[in-house]
């Protein structure tokens, strides 16, 4: 009896370390092209549908990228055909992409840009810098998790008195391509010889922040590639949206008090300890920032506050010169088009975001977020080979900038 209770506990443990798959899991393109059917389309993303939602529900004749689940292929059908909605497939296989996203053969011990790592990586790589450049890179912790990691990070200076630039980096778990990113960022500031790049590292105080949601980022490099929120178990479901819980408009718009919703705010504003202490720690920071900047994927945007119809940056126009011509200096590269505007006009609204709270509550005068790369291909499994360009066009829109507020800072003090 004892033996068979053994055997029942090791097989379910068993089956519960396995890695969720997405064999034959398909993504639709929906394109709404009526008031009626993007209400509708953000009624289903916000309810425990079933179906995955790549990127949020926004205006008429912008596309969605729906995930459907090989068993609910015919209810989404029907749905959709009862909508009346325009919608193609674009992704037949998401398993196979997955099994493709990262680079076969790369040697795991060896930390840079042509593959994924794990967080314990990303953390040893960013104790390494500390031991490499004692007297420019330090340890710094922004705050802790529900299952007790703390978000770490390091502070780059080269000199005191710098303004400080805030990165804010994969607080959706399954947006790898952002960590990616941000350490590519973060090593150029320190290694690069461009005259663009030695400007901006030595003349900013730099607090940098690759995964803010440990326990998710953790839990899509072991469990389930395609988690997006964070760990805290609920009465229901599993995860809040971090991105949703903080205290501007909480629940006002674009988030779902629907625990098992991919956009689920959390039961009151600040319920996450991952929102909660990281934005303590920003409250501290306060006095030494001039800039937060926040990335995401994918779509390929640029954007600005607020997420609400009705708010608008106090310096709304300094934000979109500084922004359009970002957009422009990102494309001379590759070639990357991106868009840019508001969070509201140009994506979808949104309330309970980090980058709108960080702008109303801290007023850091100059925060922008970016959508990363691509713009549905491979969506959030962008391939590990996409990693270095996307973190070079990206570096060069931070240059742009941030040699903008360079500017902008030394004209006001001349008056």
């Amino acid at each position: 009896m004892l033996y068979r209770l053994l055997l029942v506990v090791l097989l379910g443990a068993a089956v519960y370390s396995e890695k969720v798959r997405y064999d034959n899991y398909q993504v639709f393109r929906v394109v709404p092209n009526t008031e009626e059917q993007v209400r509708f389309l953000y009624k289903l993303q916000n309810s425990a549908s079933g179906f995955n939602f790549w990127n949020n529900v926004r205006h008429v004749n912008n596309p969605i990228d729906i995930m459907v689940p090989p068993h609910k292929l015919p209810e989404f059908e029907e749905i959709m055909e009862s909508l009346q909605v325009n919608y193609n497939l674009i992704i037949r296989n998401v398993q196979s992409l997955m099994d493709s996203e990262r680079r076969s053969g790369t040697p795991r011990d060896d930390f840079g840009w042509t593959d994924y790592y794990p967080l314990d990586k990303v953390n040893a790589w960013l104790d390494s810098l500390v031991e490499k450049y004692p007297s420019i890179v330090s340890s710094i912790i922004g705050g802790s998790s529900f299952e007790g990691r703390q978000i770490r990070g390091v502070k780059v200076s080269y000199k005191a008195g710098n303004p400080g630039v805030f990165i804010e980096s994969g607080i959706h778990a399954n947006e790898w391509i952002n960590v990616a990113t941000v350490t590519f960022i973060l090593n150029e500031l320190l290694t690069s010889n461009d005259t663009h790049i030695r400007n901006i590292a030595e003349n900013f105080d730099w607090y940098i922040f690759p995964s803010v949601n440990p326990d998710g980022y953790e839990y899509t490099h072991t469990k389930d590639r395609n988690w997006r929120k964070n760990r805290r178990p609920g009465t229901i479901c599993t995860g809040t949206d971090p991105n949703r819980n903080w205290d501007y408009y909480w629940l006002d718009e674009g988030a779902s008090s629907d625990q098992c919703s991919e956009s689920y705010a959390g039961s009151s504003a600040f319920s996450e300890v991952e929102t909660r202490s990281l934005s303590e720690y920003l409250t501290s920071l306060v006095s030494k920032l001039q800039v937060y900047l926040c990335f995401h994927s994918y779509s390929q945007l640029l954007m600005i506050p607020y997420g609400l119809t009705h708010e608008v940056a106090d310096n709304y126009d300094a934000l979109v010169k500084l922004g359009n011509k970002s957009i422009q200096a990102l494309a001379r590269r590759y070639g990357t088009q991106y868009k840019f505007g508001t969070i509201h006009d140009i994506i979808y609204p949104a309330s309970g975001s980090s980058i709108d709270w960080v702008k109303k509550n801290l007023k850091i005068p100059y925060t922008f977020v970016w959508e990363l790369r691509d713009t549905g291909e491979y969506g959030m499994l962008l391939p590990a080979d996409q990693i270095i360009p996307t973190g070079q066009e990206t570096l060069d829109s931070v240059i742009s900038i941030l040699e903008d507020v360079q500017d902008l800072e030394k004209t006001k003090m001349t008056g």
